[in-house]
Formats: C-alpha cells, sequence, structure tokens
C-alpha cells in the first residue's frame, strides 16, 4: 500500500477508535480538510519531501488525540512523517496556553515542513470556524498575528498571507 493511502487508512481508524470528533463530525472531516489546503500549496514544498508531508496532514494529530506513540506512527508510516507528527503534537498542559508554548512552537520551527503543516491545520480549524459561526473564530483572530510569528519560516510566505487574508470580511473561505 502507498505511503499516502497508508497514513489515511491509519489516522481515520484511530481517530475513530479513540472517538475523538470535529465539531459534529468525525474527525476525518478535519484531517480531510487540512490534506486538501495541504495539496492547494504543496507547490511550497520540494517535490521529494511532497508525500511525506500530504502523510503527516493525515497524522498531524493522531499522537496527540488517538493515544498514540511516535513509534506506532514511525512503524505505520515513516521516520518523516513520524517527525512531523511529533512536531506537530502539543506539550502537556491545563490549558491551551501551556499546551501551545513556545517549546511547542520551537519545535515545530526547527523541523522542516511541520510549519506548513500547522499553517493548514490552522486555515482548515479557522475556515470552518467561520463557515459555521463558531466563537473559535474569534480566538483565532485573536491569537493570528502572535501564531504567524511562531511558526513562520520563510518558505511559509505565502500561506501565511493566505491565512491572515482570512480574517478580512470580504474574504471568502
Amino acid at each position: 500500500m502507498k505511503l499516502l493511502e497508508k497514513a489515511k487508512e491509519y489516522a481515520i481508524e484511530k481517530h475513530r477508535n479513540s472517538n475523538h470528533t470535529y465539531d459534529k463530525y468525525h474527525y476525518d472531516f478535519h484531517l480531510n480538510m487540512v490534506f486538501e489546503i495541504a495539496k492547494k500549496f504543496i507547490y511550497l514544498v520540494e517535490p521529494n519531501e511532497q508525500e511525506n508531508v500530504l502523510a503527516g496532514c493525515w497524522v498531524h494529530d493522531i499522537i496527540e488525540d488517538a493515544r498514540e506513540t511516535y513509534n506506532d506512527v514511525k512503524k505505520e508510516t515513516n521516520e518523516t512523517v513520524a517527525e512531523l507528527a511529533y512536531a506537530l503534537t502539543n506539550e502537556k498542559g491545563r490549558n491551551r496556553a501551556e499546551r501551545a508554548n513556545e517549546n511547542y512552537y520551537k519545535g515545530i520551527r526547527e523541523t522542516k515542513n511541520a510549519p506548513f503543516i500547522k499553517f493548514c491545520d490552522r486555515i482548515a480549524n479557522v475556515t470552518h470556524s467561520k463557515n459555521n459561526g463558531s466563537q473559535m473564530f474569534k480566538k483565532y483572530k485573536d491569537e493570528n498575528e502572535d501564531f504567524i510569528k511562531k511558526i513562520y519560516v520563510p518558505e511559509c510566505e505565502e500561506i501565511s498571507v493566505y491565512l491572515k487574508n482570512l480574517f478580512n470580511k470580504n474574504h471568502k473561505a
């Protein structure tokens, strides 16, 4: 089985087994949004890294949300995808600020292509909250400038501008 198919099936199965949902949807709704956004911007990623990055989109929350380990992800995919999933896993914490602390953002910045996936993840969350009138939209808007500063790398300039524009009233999500 190809890496991308395997990562997708693995992520969907593990999130369903953990009963993890996204709003009123199965969690694969969110994972698919992240994957589709990544496909839209994949040209920003070096061609030889694109398959790992797209696979990483499927498993980006699997350690954090589905009780999988780094070694589980590595076994099911490969070391590069496991490194991406690990970098995108929140720290332990009692609240949002503790979980997404400076160490977490440093790990994202220092792992090649992790900022790209994190931008795709945030775009998916902002788009969904904007389209559904969720209270999270305001939280994402309030956090946005700081969020971009914390994960920004030059190769993500274009995708960071796209994220900024999602908060403009006239921008269609």
